[in-house]
């Protein structure tokens, strides 16, 4: 297994030193080790951006990817196991219909679509809502839920939140940076 506060305390500077801010660190099972293996494989998802653009470009997903496993590894050489499965390490951009993880996503935001599952039940017995981002005051998120109205609860009872992919959001954000993407297609038809 692996505990992820200790991966996320060795991640996090190694993306600052990048100049990227860390969205989410998640390990999780999926995938097959191969083909002729019935062992399943975990993945340690690493999700980072550029603060000034929201995004991460291919090259900066492999210059964090191959830190994360560097720093990985020389802590493993020094004793300290941090993943005792089979895993594979992802490194990516949040995407458009990013998720929401900290307190700044949700003022960041207000005024889109986002779908968000609860730990604790809201009106009633809801647990997932899904609704426009009113926005995040203290510890208190709130929602504007399309089938009860305003919602607020607690930023420690979401379970997950992302946002929806809607017009409104692409014309929100920022255009993407797919500079390199034609040189590394290139690179790999050559083979």
């Amino acid at each position: 297994m692996a505990d992820i506060a200790r991966i996320t305390e060795i991640v996090e500077p190694e993306a600052k030193a990048l100049g990227f801010d860390l969205v989410r660190v998640r390990y999780f099972k999926g995938g097959e080790i191969g083909p002729l293996s019935d062992a399943e494989e975990y993945t340690l998802q690493i999700m980072a951006e550029r603060p000034a653009t929201g995004q991460l470009v291919i090259e900066d997903c492999a210059a964090l990817s191959h830190r994360i496993s560097d720093r990985i590894d020389a802590l493993e050489e020094a004793g300290e196991l941090l993943i005792t499965d089979a895993y594979r390490l992802e490194v990516s951009s949040p995407g458009i219909d990013r998720p929401l993880t900290r307190a700044k996503d949700y003022a960041q935001w207000a005024g889109h679509e986002a779908r968000v599952t609860l730990a604790n039940p809201v009106d009633g017995n809801r647990k997932s809502l899904l609704g426009d981002l009113v926005g995040i005051e203290g510890e208190t998120v709130t929602l504007d839920d399309k089938k009860s109205g305003l919602v607020s609860f607690p930023l420690s009872d979401i379970q997950s939140a992302k946002l929806v992919l809607t017009d409104r959001l692409i014309a929100a954000t920022r255009p993407l940076d797919a500079s390199g993407a034609d040189d590394i297609l290139e690179e790999e038809q050559e083979d």
